[in-house]
């Protein structure tokens, strides 16, 4: 194994951790998170989109054929699971097991923001879904989307699916985005939206006033805090630069960064050891902490 990272966050890198039965091959990856009891779901473009293993890489199950067109985002708080249907422009969530329970947006229905396609800048922003990227539960009890390849906002809705507001506007300025890509909340009720694009963080309060950004990375690809209290960051590559897992501390301190290979998601469990979702691999890189 490769050890990677250092100080107080080395790991043992271990390739292509998770094995499928049956001599099966895992679709392109998009996400990967754990729960409660340090399970690993996997977040695939092939059915069934979501594979469930335990931390020592045990096949334990799938589930949701026929219930996402095309996975993107997967969170998964409080042992619910909440996802999002990219080109379907529907998020939806689940129980563990692969139960539905709550649906955002009309599947195939799209809000009209004049964008057609690359380079996924929108014309004006618009209310909910062209192609969401992320969604996920708040402290308060709402939920919030990011919605992202055709659109530059943040949705905020209530437990039962209600719209209560929307922020922000295509560009580069604060409150602005360019892909808002992915999001995490921390116990306080702060919002970090990975706005991939742009190259940062942007933090926001839960009613979308904003607090902050963090700079200095590839474009983030996804965005997980832990429950040490530290998040997660996937960054693209960035011209002549690889990809990196990094790890940042509440104020955004980088206490880590591992070269990886093309990461798009990236999930970590209750012993800080952290899971590489791989979209052009299709795998998943295991980074064991040793410290």
């Amino acid at each position: 194994m490769t050890q990677v990272g250092g100080g107080k966050y080395a790991y043992e890198l271990v390739r292509d951790f998770f094995k499928l039965p049956g001599g099966e091959t895992f679709g392109m990856i998009s996400r990967v998170a754990t729960d409660s009891q340090d399970r690993v779901y996997v977040f695939q473009r092939k059915d069934p989109p979501v594979v469930v293993f335990d931390r020592a890489g045990n096949y334990l199950g799938a589930w949701g054929s026929g219930e996402i067109t095309d996975p993107h985002g997967l969170k998964i708080v409080d042992d619910v699971v909440y996802t999002t249907d990219r080109t379907d422009s529907v998020a939806k969530s689940f129980t563990l097991d692969g139960k539905p329970l709550l649906e955002l947006g009309t599947p195939g229905v799209h809000s009209d923001t004049g964008c057609e396609g690359p380079p996924w800048l929108a014309v004006r922003a618009a209310g909910p879904f062209n192609h969401p990227t992320e969604m996920i539960s708040h402290p308060n009890g709402d939920i919030y989307v990011t919605d992202g390849y055709r659109n530059a906002r943040v949705h905020r809705f209530t437990s039962d699916g209600r719209l209560v507001k929307s922020w922000g506007a295509p560009g580069k300025a604060e409150g602005e985005f360019h892909l808002p890509h992915s999001i995490a909340i921390d116990p306080e009720g702060k919002l970090y939206v990975a706005d991939r694009a742009n190259k940062r963080i942007q933090i926001f309060s839960a009613d979308g006033d904003f607090l902050g950004l963090w700079t200095g990375m590839g474009g983030p690809n996804d965005i997980t805090r832990g429950k040490d209290g530290n998040f997660y960051i996937a960054e693209q590559e960035d011209g002549d630069k690889p990809a990196y897992v990094c790890v940042r501390d509440g104020q955004g301190t980088v206490l880590a960064r591992m070269e990886s290979r093309h990461v798009h998601g990236v999930g970590v469990d209750s012993r800080g050891d952290i899971y590489a979702g791989l979209t052009q691999d299709r795998s998943v890189d295991k980074f064991v902490r040793t410290r």
